[in-house]
């Protein structure tokens, strides 16, 4: 039997942007094929798009053979898709058809031989003294093979592991080490928020999160303050950086300094959901005006 070795740690979403790499992202319709649906792996909570051929018909829901960087396998169809988010165009890819009859069974089947697999995989890992932690496992619809995902503080080196696993399954292994933030992803939880995971539950295309994002928006840099639960950043940090990034470029920044009423007063803070602006003077008043009173003119703040 053959097998495969994933050593890679992925994490779908790095602390920081310059951790990322380039891609052609866009949210255009016309770069995409038509018609594009949405499609997602129940195992590991990925989603991604697909195009088919016009003639071919689905609805919200059907289950659906189509590549997956794991191989051929069955997704379950989100629906049409109007306008992409966010996404690269090169990477949709077209659903072959329809799961027959045949196939809704095996898939049934699977999820029973999967839960006798993550205790084989256990009692495997205990037996070579391995750190993993398990996350989750599935069979392959249309490839013999089983894929088993876990996560770990350091790199593991499991050839062993995949071999005994090999002489269990008699089918094709692939272990593949995740990160954090693709261990809450697939299992779910609840935030700090008490709501669901925005990973697990909203989307996994999330913006990456960036330290500056928590600066921007005026936020308590405590790390208990802005981290998840999965120890990384919080990924709604995102939603309304733009927002606050494009608020602030029209107001005037902390530390700027300027002469008003008969002496000199410094920005301390800049308040930027009610568009007010804190002032401390030199002889020690401290205000608070509107930000649209102070301008720059001729490189000079004023106040008008």
């Amino acid at each position: 039997m053959d097998y495969d070795i994933n050593e890679n740690i992925e994490d779908i979403e790095s602390l920081e942007d310059k951790d990322q790499k380039p891609v052609k992202m866009s949210s255009n319709p016309k770069d995409f094929p038509q018609p594009l649906y949405e499609l997602n792996l129940d195992y590991s909570k990925e989603s991604f798009y697909a195009t088919a051929d016009e003639h071919q018909e689905f609805k919200t829901g059907d289950f659906v053979l189509v590549p997956t960087r794991y191989g051929n396998d069955a997704a379950r169809l989100g629906g049409l898709v109007k306008t992409p988010i966010n996404a690269d165009p090169d990477e949709v890819v077209k659903i072959i058809r329809k799961i027959n009859t045949e196939e809704e069974i095996i898939l049934e089947e699977n999820n029973k031989k999967e839960k006798e697999a993550a205790k084989i995989f256990k009692e495997k890992v205990s037996l070579n003294n391995l750190e993993m932690k398990f996350i989750g496992c599935h069979f392959l619809l249309d490839e013999p093979k089983v894929l088993f995902f876990f996560s770990a503080d350091t790199r593991i080196d499991f050839r062993k592991l995949v071999k005994d696993l090999v002489s269990v399954f008699k089918i094709r292994v692939e272990l593949r080490q995740i990160g954090v933030r693709d261990e809450s992803r697939i299992i779910g939880g609840l935030g700090c928020c008490g709501r669901p995971y925005c990973c697990h539950n909203v989307t996994d295309k999330l913006k990456p999160v960036s330290i500056k994002m928590a600066k921007e928006q005026n936020l308590s840099l405590n790390s208990s303050k802005i981290s998840g639960q999965c120890g990384r950043l919080l990924c709604c940090l995102s939603y309304e950086y733009d927002w606050y990034a494009e608020a602030r470029r029209s107001m005037p920044p902390e530390g700027a300094k300027f002469s008003y009423d008969g002496t000199i007063f410094k920005i301390t803070e800049v308040n930027l959901l009610n568009r007010m602006v804190s002032l401390l003077g030199d002889d020690g008043r401290i205000l608070s005006l509107p930000a649209k009173r102070i301008v720059n003119i001729g490189g000079k703040w004023q106040v008008r």
